[in-house]
């Protein structure tokens, strides 16, 4: 994707949307088409998201559809953008990775500046001035520790997924997908498709646990549709799936070799006599996703537990921020699209002067009510086994950065007196690193026993010192023509 140097005339709002996923690309094409500037911004090579990540160009991929659901509905927003692209109505910032936005004080030139950092080497930063923001920035994986969890071989589950849709390569030959959440199901059957072979899918939750929200379930055809789709490729492909079943340990010496499962029993401890080792070269891992909340967190913007609040129009509490996608609570692909397309006609309509209609927006106010309902049913439905802390051991390092053990924790909380997790941080180093907790934040604190608080990451991202010493911000470099 190449970008447009075309600016905005100077009377029409700008509308900076950072992320290029379903909602972002939604908010895009709904704010475009209503008389905003759009400014799209990404830190991937081209617009998709996780959920329609492409393969790069040079891959020559033959059939990029065979990767990816909704195809109709990617081809649709694509060919949306690149009208509004070609008519200046929308310009496409790609390889940037946004740091932080920032509310001016003086709003001229603009109320907002968001700042980037350039390219892979990140070593260079923008800045893009907009009339108001939109947070699309969606969600990263959750990942529990245990033993072994750390030996080359385990990836998580997106990231797999990842390496499929963007790379076109398999992470090995012989695979287990574990943990839990419905990520599980396309890692699983893609990664069967491409030519792995899946030893065994093992979800965490229960058949009670779906047949306990069967109501909610049944709601939701076209999700159950979905789902019979996904297990009735997981039979074609001989994949077992061992519903109520956990990874209890990775072996290995240098790299990944086998995992052993076992089945859960109804406290959430593994049964007795149920443990079997798998041969494998790939362990892909998940438990489920957490909203991408740092930029909304500096803005200011009120968190409702780990996602963004928003009201029914997919405003902040902050005055020109909107936030949709699974920023605001995680929901899937159609959720997202129907947020977008809210926050896209709201975000045009307000900025320039209007009071928006809600009826406009009828049915993807429909769609929103479905999915958050469906999604809050599956909340029950997928949840990590209630003693996983109890099965990792203290030789087991729970935050990768930094090197700290699960016994370090442990020890902060029993002998050291820690009764929150700012204190096991401080004491332990845990979440100090790269990350900054994003990683390890969930599984030190149910190590250390204390509830997760949403943190406060500012910068978003690492930024190079230099780049903050060399305020202010030069503009973005003009693109090539395309």
């Amino acid at each position: 994707m190449t970008e447009r140097a075309t600016l905005p005339p100077p009377t029409r709002p700008d509308l900076a949307v950072i992320g290029a996923g379903p909602a972002g690309l939604a908010a895009t094409l709904a704010g475009a088409a209503r008389g905003v500037h759009v400014t799209l911004i990404d830190s991937a090579p081209q617009p998709g998201g996780q959920f329609y990540r492409q393969p790069a160009p040079g891959l020559g991929a033959r059939r990029p559809r065979a990767l990816h659901h909704r195809w109709r509905t990617w081809e649709r927003l694509r060919t949306g953008l690149d009208a509004h692209l070609a008519a200046g109505r929308v310009t496409l910032l790609s390889d940037r990775h946004v740091w932080c936005v920032e509310r001016n004080t003086d709003p001229s030139p603009a109320p907002f500046t968001v700042h980037a950092l350039l390219g892979p080497a990140q070593d260079e930063s923008v800045a893009i001035r907009a009339d108001g923001v939109l947070l699309a920035t969606g969600a990263y994986e959750k990942v529990l520790p245990f033993p072994g969890w750390t030996l080359p071989g385990v990836v998580t589950a997106g990231g797999a997924q990842a390496l499929l849709k963007g790379g076109l390569v398999l992470p090995g030959r012989t695979a287990v997908v574990a943990g839990t959440g419905p990520l599980l199901l396309p890692v699983a059957t893609g990664l069967a498709a491409a030519g792995a072979t899946v030893v065994a899918l093992v979800e965490s939750a229960a058949p009670k646990d779906f047949a306990q929200r069967a109501r909610v379930l049944a709601a939701a055809p076209d999700k159950l549709a979905e789902g019979a789709g996904y297990a009735a490729q997981l039979v074609r492909h001989g994949v077992p799936l061992k519903l109520g079943h956990t990874v209890l340990e990775a072996h290995g010496g240098e790299r990944l070799e086998s995992v052993t499962v076992a089945a859960l029993g109804p406290d959430g401890r593994p049964v007795p006599g149920t443990a079997r080792r798998l041969p494998c070269d790939t362990l892909a891992v998940g438990h489920g996703l957490l909203p991408h909340t740092d930029l909304a967190d500096g803005l200011g913007c009120r968190l409702d537990g780990p996602a963004v609040h928003v009201d029914d129009e997919q405003r902040t509490d902050v005055p020109g921020v909107w936030a949709a996608g699974e920023a605001t609570g995680v929901g899937g692909a159609v959720l997202s699209l129907a947020e977008g397309h809210i926050a896209g006609r709201s975000a045009a309509a307000r900025l320039r002067g209007a009071v928006p209609d809600p009826a406009e927006w009828a049915p993807a106010d429909r769609a929103r009510t479905r999915s958050r309902a469906f999604f809050d049913g599956l909340d029950g439905v997928y949840a990590p086994p209630a003693r996983w802390a109890e099965l990792v051991t203290d030789e087991t390092v729970v935050c990768r950065c930094e090197e700290v053990t699960a016994g370090a924790v442990r020890e902060a909380v029993g002998s050291l007196g820690a009764g929150d997790l700012r204190t096991v941080k401080l004491l332990t180093r845990a979440g100090m690193g790269w990350c900054q907790g994003r990683m390890c934040e969930a599984g030190v604190a149910g190590v250390a026993g204390c509830a997760p608080v949403p943190a406060r990451r500012l910068p978003a991202r690492p930024v190079p010192l230099g780049v903050l010493a060399a305020q202010p911000d030069r503009p973005p470099p003009p693109p090539p023509d395309r």
